[in-house]
């Protein structure tokens, strides 16, 4: 039986879900957003329940408002390294989602990285 791209995104996204529920150790997660026309970060803090720092292409002031490609990816990860470099996050872990590791989303791992988080 063939799966949908919709059924192996949301089979993705659970599997990468619990994984990281098991290794968690009190750090805050990275997740990615990525739609057809933007994409958004959020460092998130599972524990106390809040988000801690957050980047995203509909900010103005990042320059890349309503684009969706690598270099907005690029600007959005070296975005959420500064902010939460700001807030005292040194350690995350990264939550894709359902989302393959290729493209957008590695290259803002890729800054994310380059910027001073560790994942």
């Amino acid at each position: 039986m063939a799966n949908s791209k919709r059924a192996l995104f949301l089979k993705r996204r659970l599997r990468v879900r619990n994984k990281l529920q098991k290794i968690n150790t009190g750090k805050p997660r990275l997740s990615v957003h990525r739609s057809s026309k933007n994409i958004s970060v959020q460092v998130i803090d599972d524990l106390q329940g809040i988000t801690l720092a957050s980047a995203s292409t509909l900010e103005k002031d990042l320059g890349v408002l309503g684009k969706n490609n690598v270099d907005a990816a690029t600007k959005i990860g070296s975005a959420i390294a500064e902010r939460a470099k700001k807030v005292g996050v040194v350690e995350v872990l990264f939550d894709r989602g359902g989302r393959l590791f290729h493209g957008k989303v590695k290259a803002l791992a890729d800054a994310a990285r380059e910027g001073g988080l560790k994942f």
